[in-house]
């Protein structure tokens, strides 16, 4: 696996901090595939996440959203020990983390055929969305009318 020094980056950039972060947390998580999930673009301001979570019910999967991050955390209740031929549904805890840009917020989650969705929207607020300008039509100073007679 590759790693990349930031440091000269942290020298000569300021703001960019939770950027580098990201950055890092990425190189540091390993490889866990579980549970499996889609990101999708449903529109221009508009995403999805489904996590594939067979086996577990709405009141063992938590969704919280905080400032910048969404956590979905599974954990199935102990119930009556059973005696597994073979187990190929996993029902392991899990946390799975997102990180959401700035003015993302997650709209609703629903869980329907073994899948969890999450609804995610963009809503940039009114004084960061661009505007357009109106220019005023005054003379400038330094332009004189020489005359002033209708043609």
């Amino acid at each position: 696996m590759r790693t990349y020094d930031f440091t000269p980056l942290w020298r000569s950039t300021i703001g960019f901090d939770r950027l580098f972060d990201l950055a890092e947390t990425a190189q540091r998580m390993g490889e866990d595939n579980y549970p499996p999930y889609n990101i999708e673009r449903l529109g221009e301001d508009r995403y999805q996440i489904s996590l594939a979570v067979a086996g577990f019910s709405t009141d063992e999967i938590s969704v919280t959203a905080e400032q910048n991050t969404v956590t979905i955390e599974g954990r199935k209740a102990d119930k009556a020990q059973r005696e597994y031929l073979y187990q190929g549904i996993s029902a392991r805890p899990f946390k799975r983390q997102f990180s959401l840009a700035d003015h993302v917020q997650v709209k609703s989650a629903s869980f329907e055929d073994g899948l969890l969705r999450i609804e995610l929207f963009r809503e940039v607020p009114e004084a960061m969305k661009p505007r357009r300008i109106a220019i005023n039509g005054v003379a400038p100073s330094n332009v004189q009318q020489i005359e002033a007679r209708a043609a």
